[in-house]
């Protein structure tokens, strides 16, 4: 599955458009991984506990996006986008989302 955030492929051409797909991922670090997070965000600087899990999250929301897609018959998702948000104080949103397309060759 090709997946872009282009709206046309080089060299291929989109002889079918299936619809809108997504994948949604909601994560939470645990207590111990939000108190050290809390820690490192007093001193400043990259807080790899949040850095890891947002990664993480994004890779299953692509993963189910892609499911999704090849649910529909496509074979490659065109203008891919990331949205995100934060639920209460613990919890992540991660929405990977895009167009389902069949794309094939130019000839």
């Amino acid at each position: 599955m090709l997946v872009v955030t282009t709206e046309s492929v080089p060299g291929y051409r989109v002889t079918a458009l299936h619809g809108q797909v997504f994948g949604v991922v909601v994560r939470s670090r645990g207590l111990a991984g939000n108190i050290a997070a809390g820690l490192r965000s007093i001193f400043g600087g990259e807080i790899t506990e949040y850095t890891a899990l947002l990664e993480q999250a994004r890779r299953h929301a692509i993963d189910r996006m892609v499911a999704n897609a090849q649910a529909m018959g496509a074979n490659a998702i065109i203008m891919m986008r990331f949205d995100s948000a934060e639920i209460g104080q613990t919890m992540s949103e991660i929405v990977a989302y895009g167009t389902a397309a069949t794309i094939t060759p130019e000839v």
